[in-house]
């Protein structure tokens, strides 16, 4: 997968990014964030790297000895949560997650391959009620479902014919020439020679960045991007 880019609008004087210019893909990469189970999120940034108490549950559980584990109970249902991939070629996979854990082994059947009897059978070895051979020819289940939500999941949120801005605070809107003064004007800007216009790389590790900052920061590209140039 290539990485995506982002255009950031500096200020240099203030050492802070005022805003971010961004494509569909970034801003669907954004966007899938809110889809991460928190305990997904606690593996990707890291128990020692989470702000408040979250991380000590999900290492707690993990450090748990089975001894104290219910029977039955499966402590990766808590540690690994099911997460609905997008296909691999969509750039919202950014973090590239972990398929999700199988919640069991799928069912399986059998029919008669005897006659053309239309019964089938979860117990393979059965007897054929139409002809009374063993009915022990596999069939493989298909899932429309399941294709169709991969599908969707592949092709984002947003439209891709428009370009957005993304705030420092990653509130994102659609981008316009107004709405680009509007933000300068918010922001108070004076001098345009102060602003700096600097593209960016979001990789995996940048990624994961983004999302622990977006856990703890309302300045989260200053905090990713700017980390090294602060006063």
């Amino acid at each position: 997968m290539a990485t995506l880019t982002m255009k950031l609008l500096i200020d240099r004087k203030a050492r802070r990014v005022l805003f971010a210019e961004a494509s569909k893909e970034v801003v669907d990469f954004l966007f899938s964030l809110l889809a991460l189970p928190v305990a997904t999120a606690v593996k990707l940034v890291g128990t020692d790297a989470m702000a408040g108490s979250v991380g000590n549950l999900y290492a707690s559980i993990d450090k748990l000895d089975s001894t104290y584990v219910l029977s039955g109970a499966a402590k990766d249902t808590l540690l690994s949560p099911t997460v609905l991939m997008p296909a691999p070629s969509s750039n919202s996979s950014l973090l590239r997650l972990p398929p999700a854990p199988s919640t069991g082994q799928a069912k399986s059947y059998f029919k008669c391959s005897f006659c053309y009897a239309n019964y089938v059978t979860d117990a393979s070895g059965t007897t054929c009620p139409n002809c009374r051979n063993l009915m022990k020819t596999a069939l493989k289940y298909f899932s429309p479902s399941s294709e169709q939500q991969a599908a969707e999941a592949a092709k984002g949120l947003v439209q891709g014919v428009v370009t957005y801005t993304v705030r420092d605070d990653l509130m994102v809107t659609p981008m316009s020439a107004i709405s680009s003064i509007t933000l300068l004007n918010t922001f108070a800007v004076r001098d345009l020679a102060d602003l700096q216009e600097k593209t960016v790389q979001l990789g995996y590790d940048e990624g994961r960045e983004i999302l622990k900052a977006s856990l703890q920061s309302k300045t989260v590209l200053t905090d990713v991007f700017l980390a090294g140039n602060k006063a």
